[in-house]
């Protein structure tokens, strides 16, 4: 039996279980609503007559292993709607989904033994002994709105762990535990990376060391970009109704931007915060009359850019209302775009094999929702399918259909990090639609007027999302060239203040970020809050150091020391550690 139909067997079973264990605990009062299976386990809703606390979780587990013990048969039934109306009265969220299937839908349920019955398409275990072995735990508790409606009833979903076997369930809990560790809404704050107010949601504070971060990363970037020929715009953040009425956007996208309306919505003076670049990018490019020589025509651009999103799906720097997309617009004549497309992934490559990060790809088709010709929609499939043969070859990326922009089909760059998650990543979107709307011109080499391709590319997706993942695959030990700080010094006694500024100073003429102590307390005192701020190297300096003029390195995650090293010596190293953004702090001081 193929694996992952196993497991939603398995977990889907268990869910009745759970459903049964349940309802003998708390009694016939108790209202069942759904327990689908999820990613590592299943969950269940209810409604009962007390809350299900923590503390509930031990006897409700040894009721569902008593339940599996009596090794029930499982019986599957066909019946009529007036039969399963009966068998579920009194049953309020089973009965509103008998009420809501079509005339023609084959209603089948599950029996449990003799005395529980569930609402159910199946397939199931044929025995409650198939699940002797099961290693499952309950994780947690939580409210939960009836068919996700917040007026609807209020209910109480219990969330189970549930794996083939202990060993499985233990590794699971374990990758648990250290994705907790690693949790960038802890760890940003704690490290004074970032913060977030109830009076901007979802729209985060950069503090002063992440600022720092943000504009190492930032700058590496530039250059990137700088090198493979981008030149780099600002553009409004907040433009009339007319430009989002000519992109589509409003048509596409009103519920996810931020309105601010004249005196009616339907104003000519009412105006939006832009969800997105684009438009930017387009109006330069029509500034000025433009020919096949100045194509590619290659725009980047990291203004803030704001999209509405629920309260609810709002999630640390992963999920904001407020980001710096690092955004790319390319104007191509369809010559150019199997060119163009090669030389994002190159940069995407770069990016990703700078942080130590694998990428796969992704070709997304045409959504229901789309716009324009679908003849031109299927040659722009056809093109992105083609490039991604040639570049990766038959069977070396995936087809999502239906997943596309509405303006075009697209390419989605998906990396793993150090937890083995897989992270959407990048996005290479062709759009042959926008310059249509902007009626976009470019004068040929034989004097005609022709319309260009448009690129939208991203890679990083948003500074705000890939900072919150580096955070969580680093675990905050960010690489060298990246850290808010580089280096901190530490001098022993006051006495040694001078010698440690001496060093600072060299350091910040070569362009390492620095920061140092020179209060008259502990040393080890000192040590300890740049270790908890896990800065990549700490000089310690005293009588030797300040007499020979040089330092001692305490590297992060290293328990050894290096002593005596040329102060000139130390700094060069740094210089290389920024230069190659090498990732290993121990082979730079090799």
């Amino acid at each position: 039996m193929d694996k992952e139909f196993y497991l939603s067997v398995y977990r889907h079973s268990l869910a009745h279980v759970l459903a049964k264990a349940v309802i003998e605990l708390y009694g016939p009062e108790t209202q069942y609503a759904i327990g689908p299976q999820i990613a590592d386990g299943f969950y269940y809703d209810f409604r009962l007559p007390v809350s299900v606390k923590e503390e509930d979780f031990p006897k409700i587990e040894a009721k569902m292993k008593e339940i599996l013990k009596r090794r029930e048969p499982w019986t599957r039934l066909e019946v009529s709607r007036a039969e399963a109306l009966e068998l579920f009265k009194g049953q309020k969220y089973k009965t509103e989904l008998i009420q809501d299937l079509p005339e023609d839908e084959v209603i089948t349920i599950y029996r449990t033994g003799d005395d529980f019955v569930d609402l159910c398409r199946g397939p199931h275990i044929d025995n409650s002994q198939e699940l002797m072995n099961a290693a499952f735990e309950i994780r947690a508790v939580s409210g939960a709105y009836w068919r996700g409606d917040e007026h609807n009833d209020a209910l109480q979903r219990i969330y189970v762990w549930a794996f083939p076997t202990r060993d499985e369930l233990k590794a699971h809990k374990a990758l648990i535990k250290e994705a907790m560790e690693r949790d960038h809404k802890k760890l940003g704050p704690q490290l004074d990376l970032f913060m977030m107010d109830p009076s901007a949601p979802g729209m985060p504070y950069w503090l002063p060391r992440g600022w720092k971060m943000y504009n190492a990363l930032l700058s590496f970037w530039r250059g990137l970009h700088e090198q493979h020929g981008y030149q780099e715009i600002s553009g409004p953040v907040l433009s009339k109704k007319e430009l989002w009425v000519t992109s589509g956007h409003w048509d596409h996208y009103m519920d996810g931007m931020f309105i601010l309306p004249g005196e009616t919505i339907d104003s000519p003076d009412t105006m939006a915060l832009k969800p997105m670049n684009c438009p930017n990018a387009i109006k330069v490019f029509m500034n000025k009359g433009r020919s096949y020589r100045d194509l590619p025509f290659r725009i980047n651009q990291v203004d803030v850019i704001h999209r509405k999103e629920k309260s609810g799906e709002l999630n640390g720097l992963f999920r904001v209302q407020e980001f710096h997309q690092d955004d790319a617009h390319i104007l191509v004549t369809e010559e150019q775009i199997a060119g163009e497309i090669k030389d994002i992934m190159s940069i995407a490559t770069e990016i990703y094999n700078t942080f130590g990060l694998t990428y796969s790809a992704e070709l997304s088709t045409r959504p229901d929702n789309y716009m324009g010709d679908i003849e031109v929609w299927n040659q722009a499939e056809e093109d992105l399918r083609n490039i991604l043969l040639e570049v990766y070859g038959e069977g070396n990326f995936e087809i999502n259909e239906g997943d596309g922009a509405f303006y075009g089909p697209k390419i989605d760059l998906k990396m793993k990090d150090a937890l083995g998650r897989e992270w959407q990543m990048g996005t290479i979107q062709l759009d042959f639609q926008l310059p249509l709307n902007f009626d976009m011109k470019y004068t040929a080499s034989d004097g005609t007027q022709k319309r260009p391709v448009m690129i939208h590319r991203a890679i990083l997706g948003s500074f705000e999302r890939f900072i919150g993942i580096a955070i969580e695959h680093f675990k905050a030990a960010f690489p060298f060239w990246m850290n808010p700080y580089q280096v901190a010094v530490v001098p022993i006694r006051t006495e040694h203040n001078d010698y440690a500024r001496k060093v600072a100073d060299a350091l910040k003429e070569a362009g390492i970020r620095v920061e140092a102590d020179y209060a008259d307390k502990n040393m080890n005192e000192k040590i300890k809050a740049f270790k908890t701020l896990k800065d990549p190297y700490i000089l310690v300096l005293g009588d030797k150091e300040q007499q020979d003029n040089t330092v001692s390195v305490t590297i992060r995650g290293c328990k050894e020391q290096l002593h005596g090293v040329p102060l000139e010596t130390f700094v060069a190293m740094c210089k290389k550690m920024n230069a190659t953004r090498c990732l290993d702090l121990m082979t730079a001081a090799e």
